[in-house]
């Protein structure tokens, strides 16, 4: 299984490699770490390129990808890439359709406060044309070793159960403890009774769906998160320093794309953890499984 990392000299470069990290040794993956070489347009800062230019900046991509694989843990595999592409966002979905890899890692923008999203131009637009999941690196996360808990929001609309299987399946892999959670928004006298009980229904039947798939391979547990807005309620839940959470697609999204719908982006803004946007209609499974040796590539 292979991940491709959205690397970039900066913080955000730094918080993609230490999640990806954290992923590639929980879930047994290899990681490809991406650098894109813009390509000359007369949209572009410097057009037409003066002489040289081109040439420092590959070299200058090469120092820093080379720099970054270097600080890739001993017991992570890792390769280097340097791609043309028009975009950013472009090169990492076709970095990751070339390669086969099973998710997308990136960091989220700088200018967020420390450990919460403010989601850039790159993971915008990954996270509305991505064919596979998209994890993002809150500001600042620098966890090492391995994961704790996966934490998976279900909901009941179309597209429900793609991320409800992708979160089975990445728990059991490595026998980690799976928690779902069903958030709810009350009115504003707190006491929409019905709303509740609709979700506890709704968790006790997504529950006993995931014991189904988990068949014994993780444990899995279910809890209503509720408040006054979708942000309180994430606000009340507790989360390890080792977890993720996962959350699917907006049902306006096509089959295997991806589309950060309004909960989802609600949920962004409190996270204090990784968040995985999982894709319409995406079925989770091995992915390029070659063993290749550390290496940087153009």
């Amino acid at each position: 299984m292979r991940y491709v990392v959205g690397y970039t000299a900066n913080e955000q470069g730094r918080d993609a490699l230490n999640l990806a990290a954290v992923l590639a040794r929980s879930q047994a993956a290899e990681l490809d770490l991406v650098m894109i070489d813009p390509v000359h347009s007369p949209y572009t800062a410097v057009y037409p390129p003066e002489s040289g230019y081109q040439d420092l900046l590959e070299e200058q991509l090469k120092i820093w990808l080379s720099d970054a694989l270097a600080a890739v843990p001993d017991d992570v595999r890792a390769a280097g890439h340097i791609r043309n592409a028009d975009s950013d966002a472009s090169g990492l979905i076709a970095a990751a359709d070339e390669l086969n890899a099973a998710l997308i890692v990136v960091g989220a923008a700088s200018n967020g406060l420390f450990k919460r999203f403010t989601v850039g131009s790159v993971a915008n637009a990954l996270l509305h044309a991505a064919q596979v999941p998209v994890a993002l690196a809150p500001r600042g996360y620098s966890r090492s070793g391995t994961l704790t808990r996966i934490t998976c929001a279900v909901g009941n609309r179309r597209g429900a159960n793609d991320v409800l299987e992708t979160a089975v399946d990445t728990a059991a892999r490595s026998g980690l403890p799976l928690r779902l959670v069903s958030l709810v928004a009350l009115d504003a006298s707190g006491r929409d009774g019905n709303a509740v009980l609709e979700a506890d229904l709704h968790a006790a039947d997504r529950l006993a769906r995931a014991q189904e798939l988990a068949a014994g391979r993780c444990p899995v547990t279910a809890v209503v998160a509720q408040g006054r807005t979708i942000e309180n309620a994430i606000d009340d839940l507790e989360f390890d320093d080792g977890e993720i959470m996962l959350i699917g697609s907006s049902r306006l999204a096509e089959n295997n794309r991806l589309f950060l719908g309004p909960t989802a982006s609600k949920v962004l803004r409190s996270l204090p953890v990784p968040m995985v946007v999982v894709p319409r209609s995406f079925r989770s499974g091995p992915a390029g499984g070659t063993s290749r040796p550390t290496e940087v590539t153009e």
